[in-house]
């Protein structure tokens, strides 16, 4: 072999070796720069020997009793519903929502919407066993209903506190299931009060709370809380481009529900006061072809006999007319308000019934032809659908 070859050769060995020993010695510089672990001085907690509490803020302390004193009578409810597919097949639908319970005979308060419908109803207790449940009752007017389980699985009951004294600002605990994550709290504070919302129905519920406490889908029905742990509101909707909690939300007051239950639970029903009309908006355009003054309220197309409305002497239409291509009865008296509460629509009108009691004397302000009118009415029972 040639010597310049062996000499090359050996020269690539030689630096080779070289190559190795300055990278090991380059390994052992930075491996030299980290620490061994037990020398970090991490800026830990003090150990549990040393009897040092963990600090708390007080309304830390307040979520922390609130929730502990609470979860355990709230519930989540899941439901079957059958519907009808493209093909007319039935299909079963499952539903969540959350519900708490109100005394130890079992009774749960939830949302109407939560169990409408429903050909089966489960409830699952913060202990994780699952009940079956029945429906004691349900109103479609207030988004409440009461379902009922096995008294001897009870062993805790909600405190139901005093809606008519909350105040916007004071802090609000909403506990429910979002998601079917159960038991969820979330907090923030009472953000106004006297709101209105529709239901899905078209209903229209008011002296709505609102809240930005986190509220989403699941935590229908569940417990609004104050500080003391006392219920003040149920959770009932959002409001949401996305259909995500965005830091508004209602909660029916507690007061209202309280009686919704007692009488859902007593005799099965919610006594509704009753007008005994039925009646259509109008606007501008019918108004001024009808020849009222007003561009508004509720024209009265029948007055039910023996009604609170007919022994008001309120007349109802007599005619039929076609106006803007729409058949109308017209001749009777045209309601514009009630209590000096501006009419525009029957749901409008029914809102307002629904905070009268059986026996109440409202003032209804109305127009026969072009004479404003006034009359005193005594409202009885509600009997059918007619208002």
């Amino acid at each position: 072999m040639d010597k310049r070859i062996i000499k090359q050769i050996i020269l690539v060995i030689i630096l080779f070796f070289i190559f190795i020993y300055v990278q090991r010695d380059n390994l052992t510089t930075y491996a030299g720069l980290r620490p061994a672990s037990e020398t970090l001085d991490f800026n830990e907690p003090p150990r549990a020997s040393e009897n040092r509490p963990i600090i708390q803020s007080s309304d830390e302390e307040i979520n922390i009793r609130v929730f502990e004193e609470s979860h355990p009578a709230v519930v989540n409810i899941s439901t079957v519903t059958l519907s009808v597919n493209f093909w007319r097949q039935i299909i079963p639908r499952e539903g969540q929502g959350s519900g708490f319970i109100i005394d130890r005979k079992g009774y749960i308060l939830t949302n109407n919407h939560v169990i409408e419908n429903a050909r089966e109803i489960r409830v699952t207790l913060a202990n994780g066993e699952k009940l079956p449940a029945e429906l004691v009752g349900r109103d479609p007017y207030s988004d409440i209903a009461v379902i009922k389980i096995a008294p001897d699985k009870v062993n805790v009951a909600m405190t139901l506190g005093d809606s008519d004294k909350i105040r916007v600002g004071q802090k609000a605990i909403a506990i429910g299931n979002p998601f079917g994550l159960s038991h969820t709290l979330t907090t923030g504070v009472i953000s106004a009060l006297g709101r209105s919302i529709e239901t899905a129905d078209g209903i229209e519920i008011d002296e709505i709370i609102q809240t930005d406490a986190a509220i989403n889908p699941g935590n229908s029905g569940g417990p609004l809380l104050n500080s003391s742990g006392e219920v003040i509101g149920i959770n009932t909707a959002i409001f949401s481009l996305s259909g995500g909690n965005q830091g508004i939300g209602f909660a029916i007051p507690v007061n209202r529900a309280r009686e919704i239950a007692g009488n859902l639970i007593t005799i099965g029903r919610v006594p509704r006061s009753w007008l005994g009309i039925e009646s259509v908006p109008i606007d501008d355009q019918l108004a001024y072809a009808l020849g009222f003054p007003a561009g508004y309220g509720l024209l009265i197309q029948k007055v039910f006999p023996l009604s609170p409305a007919d022994r008001a002497g309120l007349n109802g239409g007599d005619r039929y007319a076609i106006i803007s291509g729409m058949q109308v009865i017209i001749g009777g008296d045209l309601i514009v308000t009630i209590d000096n509460e501006k009419i525009t629509d029957n749901r409008r009108l029914v809102s307002i019934l629904n905070r009268k009691k059986i026996g109440q004397a409202i003032t209804v302000e109305f127009y026969r032809g072009k004479s404003l009118m006034k009359v005193e009415i005594v409202l009885a029972e509600r009997e059918s659908a007619p208002i």
